[in-house]
């Protein structure tokens, strides 16, 4: 018998494995890789966009399913508090553009190696095996069975993530015991997932990044979503941060029509747009419209936007109309994407789903249905934008769940 299983060692496992161990609980942490944090590893393409330094009001505004939920965890365990607390691990970090947490080694790696470190400072005994099943009773979870044997437990963590990167350990082990304890589980998609379009020009675009753009997004003609950043387009539509944040609003793909509007210059009205042209056409009236697209576009899209004019080789700036004009000022302002699909799951940041909130106290992350058995993290149903959020959310999480069971069993005041 040990005090608690902690099943899943990413982000969340991590940390609540070692706080409980700090607070002198014996903990053993199930992690079916050999690698410890592997999705942490390459989150924020490795450089592991740890948290936002901002108050607690805004991660919640940025937390965009179930953010009231995780006030209370918050409030214990907030953006401060992550920054100090791998500041006292020996990380130092940096606060890029939006208040965004970085490691400052740019090193993601650097965080799974202190909270590795943490965990084995403190005894928590580490097992690289999977968890089979959690073993429960009709009023608490009494421990976890493993392909070779059981170990029981007064306290089960469920920290094994969503769907998203399954290759890293997430393949949605977790809801399954969650179902069997008797929770719902809202439906599970992906989020903060990159776009395939139906219109295949921004292939002919692929690897070209715009730094700053607007993008806005229709659900059936109605506006839900707009900001401004950098989009990137791929070989099979389009991504980067700002088609990621727009994604986890459109919660309908299989139902709803989407489309994505693009301001390229977003700096400039139509009016000032449109007199812009003008000056470029008079100051070189004999060149080809092509030279005029090149000082307006990047390369990528010179003969994209030429061709959706359709306009022939060889078109000179004198020829260039009012209603031409008026054409280019309308695609460099609103140039029209329809969305398809999202890509699978396993090109997805995080899950959207899981186990659902309204069952778990949102200030210990316990089940309402089983004693003794804790939900943190990803399998929760509480996703956000990018920016450090969802990673805070695991923090906070794990947190309130660690402190929970310290308290419960004295350890802890």
């Amino acid at each position: 018998m040990t005090d608690v299983v902690v099943i899943g060692g990413g982000a969340s496992g991590l940390l609540a494995a070692g706080l409980l161990a700090n607070f002198g609980l014996e903990v053993v942490l199930l992690e079916k890789n050999k690698e410890l944090g592997k999705k942490l590893s390459i989150t924020g393409k490795g450089r592991c966009n740890l948290t936002n330094k901002c108050g607690i009001g805004e991660v919640v505004k940025n937390l965009i399913v179930n953010g009231n939920f995780l006030y209370g965890a918050l409030a214990r365990f907030g953006p401060d508090d992550v920054f100090s607390f791998f500041e006292n691990l020996g990380v130092k970090l940096k606060v890029e553009r939006g208040m965004r947490v970085f490691p400052a080694s740019d090193r993601a790696s650097e965080i799974v190696e202190a909270l590795v470190g943490f965990c084995k400072k403190y005894g928590v005994k580490i097992l690289n095996k999977s968890a089979f099943d959690v073993i429960y009773n009709e009023e608490r979870a009494l421990g976890v069975e493993l392909s070779d044997g059981k170990i029981f437990c007064e306290n089960v963590v469920v920290a094994t993530g969503g769907l998203s990167y399954p290759q890293t350990g997430s393949t949605g082990d977790g809801y399954v015991w969650a179902k069997k304890a008797g929770h719902k589980i809202s439906k599970i998609s992906p989020s903060l997932v990159p776009i395939v379009t139906r219109q295949k020009w921004p292939t002919r675009a692929q690897g070209l990044s715009l730094k700053n753009v607007r993008l806005t997004v229709f659900e059936e003609d109605i506006p839900i979503f707009s900001d401004q950043g950098e989009l990137l387009f791929t070989h099979f539509g389009v991504s980067g941060p700002l088609v990621l944040s727009a994604s986890s609003h459109m919660r309908k793909i299989e139902a709803k029509k989407y489309k994505l509007v693009l301001d390229l210059k977003p700096a400039l009205d139509f009016d000032k747009l449109d007199r812009r042209i003008v000056r470029e056409i008079s100051d070189f009236p004999n060149c080809d419209v092509i030279n005029i697209l090149k000082k307006l576009l990047p390369g990528k899209l010179v003969w994209i936007i030429f061709d959706m004019m359709g306009l022939k080789r060889g078109f000179k700036a004198n020829q260039f109309s009012k209603n031409h004009r008026q054409k280019l000022v309308i695609l460099l302002k609103k140039l029209e994407i329809d969305v398809k699909s999202f890509r699978s799951i396993e090109y997805a940041i995080i899950t959207s789903g899981g186990v659902d909130v309204s069952q778990i106290n949102p200030k210990t992350m316990e089940s309402k249905l089983k004693k003794g058995l804790y939900f943190i993290g990803e399998v929760l149903d509480v996703d956000g934008y990018t920016g450090g959020f969802n990673l805070q959310v695991a923090w906070s999480t794990a947190a309130a769940a660690a402190a929970a069971i310290s308290m419960k069993r004295g350890f802890l005041t």
